[in-house]
């Protein structure tokens, strides 16, 4: 069951408060499917964090539904690179700070190009990590995309 969180911090979340930028942490069960939306919202509104390598510190990071999967040549497209890959699970925490199930575009320990899946700018909301395991942020795209850089481009295969 999700609920309403405002004790935890990340940084995300203080990027977000600092930038007065308006979203709702939720928390929700990790027992319950990973892929639902933490408030009830639809699963088509839920957005994962890639992150992707073009070699030695050329990062890339991708924000798409969960239910779509990335589509490298695209992706390689809008980064204006021959060819990505998906970053090794192990480098993930050194590169960007966050571990696997929390990671947020938001926040990085370095900001990174950042890619938003055209599909968001439909939606008056989405859902991500709020960057820790089992914490979601609830926020418009426009501000997503706004405090990441981020265009939104299309993403998925």
């Amino acid at each position: 069951m999700a609920k309403k969180n405002k004790h935890i911090k990340t940084n995300a979340i203080r990027i977000l408060e600092t930038e007065g930028i308006p979203h709702e942490l939720l928390e929700r069960d990790l027992s319950e499917e990973a892929n639902a939306a933490a408030d009830g919202g639809l699963e088509a509104d839920v957005y994962k964090t890639l992150v992707t390598t073009a070699g030695t510190a050329r990062n890339y990071v991708f924000v798409i539904p969960v239910l779509c999967e990335l589509d490298l040549k695209k992706a390689a497209r809008a980064a204006g690179e021959k060819k990505l890959e998906m970053l090794p699970l192990k480098q993930l925490t050194d590169v960007t700070g966050y571990i696997r199930g929390g990671c947020s575009a938001i926040g990085m320990k370095k900001t990174f190009p950042t890619f938003l899946d055209v599909s968001a700018q439909s939606k008056p909301a989405i859902y991500a990590s709020a960057g820790k395991p089992g914490f979601q942020m609830k926020l418009a795209p426009s501000d997503y995309a706004k405090v990441t850089d981020a265009p939104f481009v299309d993403l998925c295969k």
